[in-house]
């Protein structure tokens, strides 16, 4: 068997949306009506694993652009019969465009997303005006959006971006040692910056009533 392919059947952890038009139904996904997280750029799944594990009366829905990422997460998904977890190998800002039904996330994780350093790829970046405008339209009242980065530049970006939303009201966050916080499961990028001793910049918000 090549390298690039998964080892383990991992057809119950991948959702293909091939085809697919219109808004999802989280039922039909998930095959019950608990409150479903979305991941955007969910990586190698650490924090996917590590949150489902810790709640498993919520679903989780993974979105990675990268297959060979999106792959392996669902590998390990798999593995650990995580049926409550699901991985889409595609674009997360198409997802929550196209498919994610309004006001129907409990919450949206963007962590550690891609810089883009250089000015003329900058606007490859996952977080702009419209991106926060589908997280806004697809999250329920008092629905948690969080976020983290090392790039201090990209942070600013993203509390600017937010910022112009009436609908967010920042909520404060316990500091990041605190194990028992959904926000404290490392991804791969956060276990490898802290033990670099890079600062990690992180904030959440929540939506308000009517927002």
């Amino acid at each position: 068997m090549s390298q690039s392919q998964p080892s383990f059947d991992i057809t119950s952890s991948i959702l293909d949306l091939t085809g697919r038009v219109g808004p999802l139904d989280w039922v039909e996904v998930f095959g019950n009506d608990r409150p479903v997280e979305l991941e955007v750029g969910s990586g190698k799944g650490l924090f996917l694993i590590n949150a489902a594990t810790a709640r498993p009366d919520h679903n989780f829905l993974g979105v990675e652009l990268a297959k060979k990422y999106a792959y392996k997460s669902a590998e390990r998904i798999a593995k650990l019969s995580l049926a409550h977890v699901k991985i889409h190998p595609g674009d997360g800002c198409r997802v929550l465009a196209e498919f994610v039904p309004e006001s129907s996330l409990a919450a949206v994780h963007v962590y550690f997303p891609d810089p883009w350093w250089k000015r003329r790829h900058k606007k490859r970046r996952v977080f702009s005006e419209s991106f926060v405008a589908d997280v806004e339209r697809g999250l329920r009242a008092g629905g948690e959006f969080q976020i983290a980065t090392d790039v201090e530049e990209y942070f600013g970006v993203m509390r600017d971006l937010v910022g112009q939303f009436e609908g967010f009201q920042e909520m404060p966050l316990p500091e990041p040692h605190e194990p028992t916080h959904p926000f404290d499961y490392l991804t791969n990028f956060e276990r490898k910056y802290r033990i670099e001793g890079r600062p990690i910049h992180r904030i959440g918000y929540r939506k308000l009533e009517g927002g």
